[in-house]
């Protein structure tokens, strides 16, 4: 692989580390006001909430909707103690609770929250439902969706780089080249660019549940449950998007002492 194609392989790793590329993307650097980090980003607020809006409506029209009330009123109670201390404006944030026993929740920007059966059954109360759905609010709140959707122009970039380096060479030399950049860039690029989203919305999420007078100590006993209740197979972490849950219970455990004084009401 030529220099100048190596260079573009390292671009995503730069969007993760330093949040913009210089000049040429300042228009794209946007500061986030939950963290005042500043953020690569090519999507504005209003069409990241269109597209969760489109695809909230799909699910809902997709997937079966629980007729528990009592569920979908818990979720409800949970999710407005902690968007209260959420700091979006403009948001019409909506739950609801699916018929799904996969122990999964999710947040769509815009403010759309699912929640399926299965994570109803899993956890033991209403603080480790708060930490579930603090950490998928997060991910709206750090707009991590456009991140991600916006990372994917430097590696295009790349690809056609690389593509314009190797148009002399032969077929193989191209298609080995395109496939160790596909690969490279996920394993080095996408994938720790999502883990450290997935890190980040826990210790925020953290916080969100502490203000909401939520134990964020239960975070953690959530994600020891999770661990508990994994089925086999998981593949190894620098293949996922997702942080190991040994990992992710250490991080929080390190994260506690920031969030506990909310909880106690010292902050």
């Amino acid at each position: 692989m030529k220099k100048n194609s190596f260079s573009s392989f390292l671009t995503l790793n730069a969007l993760a580390r330093w949040g913009c590329l210089g000049p040429l993307f300042l228009v794209a650097c946007v500061t986030l006001s939950e963290t005042g980090e500043r953020v690569f980003l090519m999507t504005s607020p209003s069409q990241e909430a269109q597209m969760g809006a489109q695809s909230f409506q799909s699910l809902k029209q997709n997937q079966k909707i629980s007729t528990n009330s009592a569920d979908q009123a818990r979720v409800k109670a949970v999710a407005d103690r902690l968007v209260a201390h959420v700091a979006m404006a403009n948001v019409q944030w909506e739950t609801v609770v699916f018929e799904d026993e996969t122990p999964n929740a999710f947040a769509l920007p815009g403010g759309k929250i699912g929640v399926h059966t299965g994570m109803l059954k899993l956890v033991e109360n209403d603080a480790q439902l708060a930490a579930v759905m603090g950490h998928e609010i997060a991910h709206v709140t750090m707009r991590h969706s456009g991140q991600r959707f916006s990372a994917q122009f430097p590696i295009m970039l790349g690809y056609a780089g690389l593509g314009a380096a190797l148009q002399h060479e032969d077929w193989k030399t191209q298609q080995l080249a395109m496939t160790a950049y596909g690969v490279g860039s996920q394993v080095f690029g996408v994938l720790p660019f999502s883990r450290q989203h997935e890190y980040q919305a826990d210790e925020i999420g953290l916080k969100y549940m502490a203000k909401a007078g939520y134990d964020p100590q239960q975070a953690i006993q959530f994600w020891k449950l999770m661990e508990k209740s994994a089925k086999a197979g998981k593949p190894p972490e620098f293949l996922s998007t997702h942080p190991s849950d040994s990992n992710r219970i250490a991080r929080l455990e390190q994260a506690l002492p920031a969030a506990m004084p909310y909880y106690q009401g010292i902050r």
